[in-house]
């Protein structure tokens, strides 16, 4: 593996997105690889509970900018689309119970991803933002089903549209984390494997499965329409415009085109 770390510690199996010294901004390879470990590690039946994690100095900062260039093609787009919805639909149905332990910048995809899980234990310093419009575009990755779930139709929108960050201690007061820490993330996590493998996993699993099931469609109707809106709003002017204002690091000037 070129872009992650899988390392299997009796029951629990950690997953480390390792492309630390770009904030593991995830592009088409990358995706590609996750798509194939998440596919791995759902039909591995020795493990009951999957922790997720970055490298470096934070979580995930979203999507490379590269990848920008790259989904411009409809095919290389529906190929990517393809790995995130793989990741995504894997952890939320996945049979085993997923933590995602967050720190420094969880934003965009990155964010949809960690929403994906089961459970969100953050650092202190972690800040999440659902960044989308910022470039043009509308969330993906099933952000517009999860942000629903968890912060209820009207603040999600709110959440999307301005772009907001929330520093962990705000998320967890909006319920879109569960848990904040003031220690190291991975050290947290390793505490609470610890302390739910002396649980009934299989009856967490049970209770997961029984909500999931029902949601899973709703969720595919939500990445569906993502895929659709998403590849409409890459050809209008403010997208481009987004991109450009992003590589010349400055405010962009949209103009709602």
């Amino acid at each position: 593996m070129k872009f992650f770390n899988v390392d299997r510690q009796g029951s629990a199996v950690y997953i480390t997105l390792a492309r630390g010294e770009k904030y593991n901004a995830l592009h088409v390879d990358m995706l590609s690889e996750f798509a194939e470990i998440v596919q791995d590690i759902k039909h591995d039946e020795q493990s009951q509970i999957v922790v997720l994690s970055g490298a470096g100095d934070g979580f995930c900062a979203g999507g490379d900018v590269s990848m920008m260039q790259d989904v411009s093609d409809p095919e290389v787009y529906d190929q990517v689309m393809n790995h995130i919805e793989t990741i995504v639909t894997g952890f939320y149905t996945m049979p085993k119970i997923v933590i995602a332990a967050l720190h420094g910048p969880v934003v965009g995809l990155g964010l949809s991803i960690a929403l994906s899980a089961d459970y969100l234990m953050a650092e202190a310093d972690t800040k999440l933002s659902m960044n989308f419009i910022g470039i043009g575009l509308a969330p993906d990755g099933g952000g517009h089903f999860f942000l629903e779930q968890r912060l209820g139709t009207h603040r999600a929108k709110q959440f999307a549209w301005n772009g907001e960050q929330m520093r962990a201690k705000e998320a967890y007061d909006f319920q879109l984390i569960d848990v904040v820490f003031e220690g190291y993330i991975y050290d947290e996590a390793q505490k609470l494997v610890k302390e739910w493998t002396q649980r009934p996993l299989q009856s967490m699993i049970a209770t997961k499965s029984i909500y999931h099931q029902y949601g899973i469609d709703q969720l595919l109707q939500y990445l569906a329409k993502e895929r659709h809106s998403q590849w409409k709003l890459k050809q209008t002017a403010d997208h481009r415009e987004g991109v450009e204002a992003f590589l010349e690091k400055r405010i962009p000037a949209f103009k709602g085109k």
